[in-house]
């Protein structure tokens, strides 16, 4: 069965000024392609045949760049916000298109994830969420002192802490949409606390693959290096 996925593509990319004034932050370039035709070949490579982009700034661009997808071997259809909805907020325009369980992938984030692995964990896991989490470390700028009695027992200088973070990747049950307000602007992780207060379980599948968010302008030019090498 072929699977379904969303594209969250709509969103300003303004800390990626200057060079998001003239393109969407999705059709920002790595190597030879877009973030997002990366992202279009990835979910082909991962058995999805049917991908919606939610858009909203530079809506034209996008569609004119990425068409309807044919020439990536899949069907693309558009949703566009009226207004901005956040990161979540777009999945209401859709409620009724949508009947399976489908991704949802921010567009802005390179990764060779196996998303056929992560649906398969998902369908097993019978939760109607599942978020996609990575490991990353986070480089801590000063010296970290331990004390006891006012004299200095310890000394790590700039060490590195390791966090879990979500990765923008998710799976969704079509159960999710009730939980989700209509033309309201609603972020993930305003679904996430809404799920957990209501004591809906939310499944992780901790992602060990390559994984870039490519939202600033410093880790836009580490994603061009990689793509080089």
């Amino acid at each position: 069965m072929d699977e379904i996925a969303v594209i969250l593509a709509g969103g300003l990319g303004k800390r990626l000024f200057p060079l998001t004034k003239v393109l969407p932050k999705p059709l920002l370039p790595i190597g030879n392609k877009s973030i997002l035709e990366s992202l279009i070949l990835l979910l082909k490579r991962n058995n999805v045949k049917k991908i919606y982009i939610a858009t909203n700034y530079l809506h034209d661009k996008i569609v004119n760049t990425i068409g309807n997808g044919e020439k990536y071997g899949v069907k693309i259809l558009y949703s566009r916000e009226k207004e901005k909805l956040g990161t979540c907020g777009p999945l209401s325009l859709l409620k009724k298109k949508i009947n399976s369980s489908f991704f949802v992938i921010n567009g802005d984030i390179l990764t060779t994830a196996n998303l056929k692995k992560i649906m398969k964990y998902s369908l097993k896991t019978k939760a109607i969420f599942t978020v996609v989490t990575k490991e990353i470390n986070l480089p801590f700028r000063f010296g970290k002192v331990t004390t006891k009695n006012n004299f200095i027992t310890k000394l790590e200088e700039k060490p590195t802490y390791k966090q879990e973070i979500l990765s923008g990747i998710y799976v969704c049950k079509p159960e999710i949409f009730k939980y989700i307000p209509d033309n309201k602007y609603f972020g993930m992780d305003d679904l996430i606390k809404k799920l957990m207060k209501k004591k809906i379980k939310i499944s992780k599948y901790l992602l060990k693959n390559y994984w870039i968010d490519v939202g600033q302008l410093d880790d836009y030019e580490i994603a061009k290096q990689n793509k080089s090498k």
